[in-house]
């Protein structure tokens, strides 16, 4: 039995590898808050960073971001997405950071 494109319908390997590295990136997001001595700036910039590697690898595994024909296209959307998303709370974070100084 095959699906649509033309993989093999069968056990979702990629889904439990997916299941099994998301719960790994929590953990280790949780055993660096309850073992690590860092200091705070340090500790939240690397709970950052495994929260988006979780979300990207959660995108791929789960969405199937890259899978269709338009997947270049889905993550550019993506991107830029995050991209205005950014610029937003930034640039909130800037002008309220400037309306307090005065």
């Amino acid at each position: 039995m095959e699906n649509k494109q033309g993989q093999k319908a069968g056990f979702p390997l990629s889904h439990v590898f997916g299941l099994i590295l998301s719960l790994a990136l929590t953990f280790a997001a949780l055993g660096l808050v309850m073992l690590a001595d860092l200091s705070r700036s340090i500790t939240m910039t690397l709970i950052m960073i495994l929260a988006l590697l979780q979300a990207a690898m959660q995108l791929v595994m789960f969405m199937h971001m890259t899978e269709s024909e338009n997947g270049k296209v889905q993550v550019a959307n993506i991107l830029y997405s995050f991209f205005i998303a950014l610029c937003i709370v930034v640039g909130t974070l800037w002008i309220l950071a400037a309306h307090f100084n005065h």
